[in-house]
């Protein structure tokens, strides 16, 4: 069995001796798993980096069986970004999620495009960096994975003014006025949530950081009793350093 598409670099990790195990996002397969024999060699090495779009050939001898795989660059992102490290946070963060939540070899023609517009969006125009984006790309995520946030009006009043909370049960929009006696047991809904020109600020970021992040734990990831992706809580670690100071967020290391 062999297939061939353009496919996106989810993780890369040693596997024997010289060879990588590869997980690729294409539109038709899915996430797929495959061996490149001499994928942790120099020569190899910047082909197959956390994001990059490549045209891959996967091979088996039977569709369960871990494939080997080879590649031809079609969109390198990586190279971009590496010295924006909050860019490199995010594609990492993103490709991360996708690996995590998505059941090997199921399609998601959608999610694929939009992962794809995503990721070219930060290395084309790395600044500023389109958290506002970002975010609204996990809330698709979640959508697109049956868990869709209803951030179109007020789930007690239906109205659609004024909406600043989520409810952390239902995740349903609550308007400023409803919240009540209960607005510090709500989660706070940053208008570039709704907004696509907005790309609001490190506060604003935090803030859908951890609106997504409570659905993706409790929906997604806690389901199957497991953390949310490293690579996503460094993003959320690198943000939070933002809110101190550009300094101290320089390296993603401090």
């Amino acid at each position: 069995m062999e297939w061939e598409a353009a496919a996106l670099v989810l993780s890369v990790r040693p596997y024997g001796e010289g060879s990588a195990l590869v997980h690729l996002f294409s539109e038709e397969q899915g996430v797929s798993h495959g061996m490149v024999r001499g994928g942790a060699s120099r020569r190899q090495a910047s082909l197959w980096q956390t994001g990059n779009l490549v045209m891959a050939r996967w091979r088996a001898r039977l569709a369960d069986q871990l494939g080997t795989l080879t590649a031809e660059p079609v969109q390198c992102v990586a190279g971009r970004i590496l010295d924006a490290p909050l860019q490199l946070e995010m594609v990492s963060s993103a490709c991360a999620l996708v690996d995590g939540a998505l059941p090997q070899g199921e399609a998601h023609p959608e999610l694929f495009m939009r992962l794809v517009r995503l990721l070219t969006l930060i290395s084309v125009a790395p600044e500023p960096a389109p958290m506002g984006a970002y975010l609204r790309w996990e809330s698709q995520l979640l959508t697109g994975l049956g868990y869709g946030l209803d951030l179109s009006d007020c789930a007690v009043t239906g109205s659609a003014d004024d909406l600043v909370y989520v409810s952390p049960r239902s995740g349903h929009a609550v308007s400023r006025n409803a919240a009540g006696e209960w607005r510090d047991r709500l989660l706070s809904l940053p208008a570039l949530m709704m907004d696509e020109a907005d790309d609001g600020t490190p506060e604003d970021w935090k803030n859908g950081l951890a609106l997504t992040g409570h659905f993706l734990s409790r929906w997604v990831f806690g389901v199957r009793h497991q953390p949310l992706p490293a690579a996503r809580e460094r993003l959320v670690d690198y943000v939070q350093r933002l809110q101190i100071g550009p300094d101290n967020a320089a390296d993603p290391a401090q």
